[in-house]
């Protein structure tokens, strides 16, 4: 996963490295791990609320008993609408 985020953006080792050194000189050694933590948290704090919006919609369009009667009713009045327009395409046939 991380090598796809570096080759995404076409960094290299030595990049790497440089940008390790600048973070470690910025923020000190003792806040890396608690900045890692917060960034992992709020990663899967995203990712959490994204999954609870996809099963919501989901749910809502399985369950909805009114939708399921909707596609019913559209699928009926489909089928007349077919059934009538293939007799009116055979009377200009003949």
């Amino acid at each position: 996963m991380i090598k796809g985020v570096f080759l995404l953006f076409n960094i290299g080792g030595g990049e790497i490295i440089f940008i390790l050194l600048i973070v470690v000189m910025f923020f000190g050694a003792d806040k890396i791990p608690e900045i890692a933590r917060g960034l992992g948290k709020g990663i899967r704090d995203v990712k959490n609320a994204a999954n609870d919006i996809k099963h919501e919609i989901s749910s809502h369009t399985d369950e909805d008993e009114s939708l399921k009667k909707f596609k019913e009713k559209v699928e009926k009045e489909k089928k007349e609408i077919e059934e009538i327009a293939g007799s009116v395409k055979r009377n200009f046939k003949a």
